[in-house]
């Protein structure tokens, strides 16, 4: 299902069933994006290394082309 079928299949349903849809998908995102104290402690380190040496960093637009390239996106 699409996520545009979804939302159609949302808005039929009644109000209270919307409201605890939404906060059954809410919860979900929450959850997918919570980081690990891993990976909090990498992000820190990585930015403490720009901070360190700013001009070492790559540009978004290369990071952004370079990925496109690798995984054939555009």
């Amino acid at each position: 299902m699409s996520a545009i079928e979804v939302v159609e299949q949302f808005r039929k349903l009644p109000a209270a069933e919307q409201h605890k849809a939404f906060a059954e998908i809410r919860e979900a995102i929450e959850v997918a994006d919570a980081l690990t104290p891993e990976q909090v402690a990498e992000l820190d380190r990585r930015l403490a290394e720009f901070e360190k040496n700013p001009r070492e960093g790559i540009p978004w637009e290369q990071v952004e082309a370079d990925l496109n390239k690798r995984f054939g996106w555009r």
